[in-house]
């Protein structure tokens, strides 16, 4: 209705106006039957009226539609009458819809082109990657030392990579089944202990063998491996331990990561999970993306699973991941 009054507020003024000049030509003429003024002015509001009435009716679903903000897509295909001001907005916004539709088909065509080149690309670069470790299979030095620490970067920074590209398939790319959290954790600590010996990082695992959870063993295990490289980069050096825990909340799982490393200010805590965002630690150690809480965060949601983070600068971080399925321990 306010959208309809503001589109006619230009009647009613030349409405009045007209109304006025005919009253001023009834003084002037000098008719003085006050009967005959009466009715000349019923006539005209009653027209007048009856034309701002027939007209809203006839395209009340128009401002209705143009008063009120569109909260899907499929209602820029909607009917909105038969009057030739509503087929018109109906064919322009179904004009829009399509010119939309056609543009989102291709940039979603060119994203996964994008995709398929990034996910060809980092497989083919593993190749390379794998030759370079059996080279250096028997080669004890400290040079080798260095080439291998430089690899298994190479390596984390090409599963990142990977990662993120499938995440734009995320539907397409995961299988929720029973998750066996010791045997996840071992093969994760197995990948990256050079990363943890390097580093004088040393992991502490208190999983029993019967923890076991609803989960995606591959995202679950890429979602490990990132909070187990941002507890070890932040604990290097000071020979510290990574405390790797389950239990139980309830009818909840818990799966709990623990360092003793420099731990997150507490100004830069509400953004770590913001894509590209690193913070006061960040400028500290160059290596931070930005992207690894992000990435945890991003896949514990299309999981269905939560996600807690205490921080404390000096003392640590803790990152629990939650599992709201029943445990079904293992006898």
């Amino acid at each position: 209705m306010k959208l309809f009054i503001r589109d006619q507020f230009l009647f009613l003024i030349l409405f009045l106006m007209q109304l006025g000049s005919l009253l001023l030509i009834f003084q002037l003429d000098g008719y003085s039957s006050g009967t005959i003024v009466l009715y000349a002015i019923f006539l005209s509001l009653f027209f007048a009226g009856a034309y701002l009435i027939i007209r809203y009716w006839a395209n009340r679903k128009v401002y209705h539609y143009l008063g009120h903000s569109i909260q899907s897509l499929d209602e820029l295909t909607k009917t909105l009458g038969e009057t030739p001001l509503a087929e018109a907005v109906a064919e322009v916004f179904q004009q829009h819809y399509r010119l939309y539709m056609e543009q989102l088909h291709l940039y979603e065509n060119k994203q996964r082109e994008y995709n398929t080149f990034i996910q060809q690309w980092v497989h083919q670069m593993k190749t390379p990657i794998s030759v370079i470790h059996l080279l250096l299979q028997n080669e004890e030095s400290t040079a080798a030392d260095s080439i291998r620490e430089e690899v298994d970067r190479l390596k984390r920074g090409l599963e990142t990579v990977l990662y993120i590209a499938r995440l734009e398939r995320f539907e397409q790319d995961f299988l929720v089944e029973p998750v066996h959290l010791h045997s996840l954790v071992q093969e994760v600590l197995s990948e990256n202990k050079r990363l943890f010996i390097r580093n004088q990082v040393y992991p502490e695992v208190r999983v029993d063998g019967h923890w076991r959870v609803e989960s995606d063993d591959k995202w679950l295990s890429f979602i490990l491996t990132q909070l187990l490289t941002n507890a070890i980069r932040y604990s290097a050096g000071i020979s510290r331990k990574v405390l790797i825990q389950a239990y139980s909340r309830g009818s909840m799982a818990v799966l709990e990561v623990k360092d003793q490393g420099i731990g997150i200010p507490k100004e830069d805590l509400e953004r770590v999970f913001q894509p590209f965002f690193t913070g006061e630690n960040g400028r500290k150690y160059p290596e931070s993306t930005g992207m690894g809480l992000y990435l945890v965060k991003e896949v514990c949601r299309r999981l269905d699973h939560s996600l807690e983070l205490e921080s404390r600068t000096g003392v640590g971080t803790t990152v629990r991941i939650i599992f709201p399925a029943v445990l079904n321990p293992l006898q």
